[in-house]
């Protein structure tokens, strides 16, 4: 197995964890907005894994990428859309994806009220997953099931 093969399914693996832990913070931050919750050191504990996931996922995806035959820097990649969405619009999306869940996750901190806690979890996390689920619907690859 050679780095770009090892990087490849590490990556499409480790976006499970990932995705997981991000619907599961969405998940218990509605539920304690809902539900009129106290922000507990578990939602802290579970919001912080789901960001530290996405960064892990990010470094990854940044070996990758510089190992990837899918990943060009030449002149035609914007012509070329499987080109462009692979060296320009997956890494974009992907970094968008974590801004959004590390502003949510420092938001979160510096908010009093345990409501606000949870709302800004919900929203941010929320954004960022639908941005990460459309930057996988684009890349034509089966949702579930390994990359290749």
């Amino acid at each position: 197995m050679n780095a770009y093969k090892f990087f490849l399914e590490f990556h499409s693996g480790f976006r499970y964890i990932v995705m997981v832990l991000i619907l599961l913070a969405i998940l218990v931050a509605f539920a304690g907005l809902l539900g009129k919750k106290p922000y507990t050191n578990g939602n802290r504990k579970l919001n912080l894994f789901a960001m530290i996931s996405a960064h892990t996922q990010l470094l990854i995806g940044l070996v990758l990428y510089f190992l990837s035959p899918f990943v060009k820097f030449e002149g035609g990649v914007m012509r070329d859309p499987n080109a462009r969405y692979w060296t320009v619009e997956h890494l974009a999306m992907m970094i968008f994806a974590i801004v959004l869940i590390t502003i949510g996750h420092s938001k979160s901190k510096k908010a009093s009220l345990p409501s606000e806690k949870h709302r800004v979890i919900a929203l941010f996390y929320l954004l960022a997953l639908v941005t990460v689920v459309v930057a996988i619907i684009q890349s034509h690859r089966p949702f579930f099931g390994m990359s290749h």
